[in-house]
């Protein structure tokens, strides 16, 4: 028995960190955003890497601080809305959304390109595959360190370092001028982009698998715990950030190879035809493959040992159902899955930022409940009020007074109220506890 982890289990922590953080959606983003944003990108880069990777590390050191797990960070907001926000979490980070994504990503990006395959069977069979391999690893989740750490991250960083690395040094050609929306507003549009990701809703949900993991080596001393998570959680940080900037770098070199490029796939797939001919489809298959199945894994477990302390299920069952329910929905395909996604991260994605951001001030307050309680609410309602922007059945429902709010062009008029909101209510505690 030991209670201090090496400098190789920290490093093996923090690529199990990355390897569970990046998903293809992480890789398919940043290349399309570096396009179209031109000259402006490192604005729009700085925007995205707030939200894909500022929050997510924050989110994590915030689960470790509480214990792990989402249902910890919310008790100051009461149970009931707790549980309600660790619910809608979870089922979105993991069978919903997230883990149909990668099923979806991997296939379309990876597999039908490759074998020139197009089809709902074929969508079908390779579903079946995938997440046969999804349940047999997740059903062991202490090994989860050994099976991630140790083989599929390092594989996973070696071939997005060549990536990145060839992306650097060999840029396909030129920028092109930045698009309307990026001239204007380059780094909310990068903010929210970094929504896209679900890194931060993924960091609420990843959290008790990665202080697990560091358990499992008999770390019990919280301090100690929360000094190496937050080491661990700095290298992949440090990582994800390297290839963010790497991605930026070859979509906005790509003007030229693809000036007219819709999304960061067309622009990955020509740019590896371009760099390493017959033999990039093949490469980004893999790459793409390993990146899905490595997050699939951490979602499932997460959601698996979540769920079990709240429905009286085992927790091998659990991974089965769900990775059953990813199956089905994952069949829907990957475009519709992205329209669906959109509004309903951007609801939900305020409230968990102003969670996460408070969780680290409760000491200062008299009354936390309130002060973190009211900007929550405040941000879900404002949040909803962008959402609906993004929604072809409720855009008939917006009013022109809405269009009047601060910021509401960026798609952030969220942030203003629950700013005014968060300033009285502190004034209120402060005052309050004085009189």
């Amino acid at each position: 028995m030991r209670y201090n982890l090496t400098y190789k289990d920290i490093f093996a922590l923090g690529f199990m960190t990355f390897a569970l953080f990046v998903g293809a959606g992480n890789i398919i983003f940043p290349p399309i955003i570096g396009l179209q944003s031109g000259e402006k990108v490192w604005i729009a880069a700085t925007g995205f890497l707030i939200t894909g990777v500022v929050l997510p590390i924050t989110a994590v050191i915030a689960l470790a601080k509480v214990g792990g797990g989402i249902d910890q960070l919310s008790i100051p907001i009461g149970k009931i809305p707790g549980l309600l926000l660790s619910f809608t979490a979870y089922i979105a980070i993991g069978p919903l959304f997230a883990v149909p994504r990668t099923a979806t990503v991997s296939y379309e990006v990876g597999l039908a390109p490759l074998l020139s395959i197009s089809s709902s069977g074929s969508l079908f069979i390779y579903n079946f595959i995938y997440f046969f391999i999804v349940i047999v690893v997740s059903f062991y989740p202490g090994k989860l360190l050994n099976s991630i750490g140790y083989i599929l991250a390092p594989i996973k960083i070696i071939a997005l370092a060549v990536l990145s690395f060839t992306a650097l040094i060999c840029p396909a050609g030129k920028s092109i001028a930045p698009i309307a929306s990026y001239a204007d507003m380059a780094f909310f549009n990068g903010f929210i982009n970094g929504y896209m990701t679900m890194d931060t809703l993924g960091a609420m949900v990843f959290g008790i698998i990665i202080v697990n993991a560091a358990r499992s080596r008999c770390m019990e001393n919280s301090a100690m715990l929360i000094r190496y998570i937050t080491w661990a959680v700095l290298i992949a940080g440090v990582l994800i950030t390297l290839i963010y900037i790497a991605l930026f770098k070859l979509g906005n070199s790509s003007g030229t190879l693809l000036p007219n490029a819709s999304n960061g796939t067309d622009i990955l797939h020509a740019y590896v035809q371009y760099i390493f001919g017959d033999y990039g489809s093949f490469f980004l298959g893999i790459l793409i493959f390993i990146s899905c199945i490595v997050t699939a894994i951490g979602l499932i477990c997460a959601c698996a040992k979540f769920f079990i302390n709240y429905i009286p299920i085992s927790y091998r069952l659990l991974v089965l159902i769900f990775s059953i329910f990813s199956m089905i929905i994952s069949n829907l395909g990957l475009s519709n899955l992205i329209k669906f996604s959109i509004p309903v991260l951007m609801t939900i994605y305020p409230p968990c930022i102003i969670l996460i951001i408070m969780s680290f001030t409760l000491k200062w307050w008299n009354n936390s409940f309130i002060v973190v309680t009211l900007p929550m609410l405040t941000s879900l309602l404002f949040g909803f009020l962008d959402a609906i922007k993004y929604s072809n059945f409720l855009q008939p429902f917006v009013f022109d007074i809405l269009k009047k709010l601060p910021l509401y062009e960026y798609n952030v008029s969220w942030l203003i109220p629950t700013l005014i909101v968060l300033f009285f209510l502190l004034l209120f505690d402060y005052f309050n506890y004085k009189l």
